[in-house]
């Protein structure tokens, strides 16, 4: 996780709760540049020595304000194929990825991470990475029913998966939707039924 917060009571947890949310709250009204701990802590009650102790900067506490999101609303599905597993999954998350604060909140993020080294190595272990292994099993466990398209590796499945994601939120601002996911989901479980009776 990125928050330090160690093993303690449940208040410690509820107030890790109030920070974060706090922080989306934040966001969303005026936005990253705007952000403080100060204001953190003002609207979430919590002290901001507790703030510092926990997260070592503002792009810290947000990193695991959307982490946590993305963990609570785009879990990895087991609907038993691939394709209703990836559609699952590209459904919670482009559908979580067109709320202005989250998409606001990953185009923040990941311009820090282009600034500094420290946050954009804590940026890939808490997010990028975690939701690539989320997605990364679900893809796993198509390759061994031999669902994947023929000739594709996991790798490059994931690879379009957020590929598509980020350009559009970061280049394009193109709609990020169902009907994106739908199209995703068609080219990459077309050949599963061949690739199936293949092996």
């Amino acid at each position: 996780m990125t928050d330090q917060c160690r093993p303690g009571r449940k208040r410690s947890e509820q107030s890790r709760l109030a920070i974060l949310t706090a922080t989306l709250e934040l966001v969303e009204e005026a936005g990253y540049g705007a952000l403080t701990i100060e204001g953190i802590a003002a609207r979430s009650g919590v002290g901001k020595q507790t703030i510092y102790r926990w997260w070592p900067s503002k792009a810290d506490v947000l990193l695991d304000a959307i982490a946590t999101t993305a963990d609570i609303r785009a879990p990895e599905p087991d609907e038993g194929s691939f394709g209703a597993d990836l559609a699952l999954f590209l459904e919670h998350t482009y559908e979580m990825s067109t709320e202005s604060r989250v998409a606001d909140t990953l185009r923040a993020l990941m311009a820090q991470a282009q600034i500094d080294p420290g946050f954009r190595k804590r940026f890939c272990e808490d997010f990028l990475f975690r939701r690539r292994d989320a997605l990364g099993k679900v893809v796993e466990r198509a390759r061994e029913r031999g669902e994947l398209p023929a000739g594709v590796t996991p790798d490059t499945v994931t690879d379009l998966v957020f590929g598509t994601l980020w350009y559009r939120l970061l280049a394009t601002r193109e709609p990020i939707g169902q009907e994106l996911a739908a199209e995703l989901v068609a080219l990459l479980t077309r050949q599963g039924a061949s690739n199936a009776e293949i092996r």
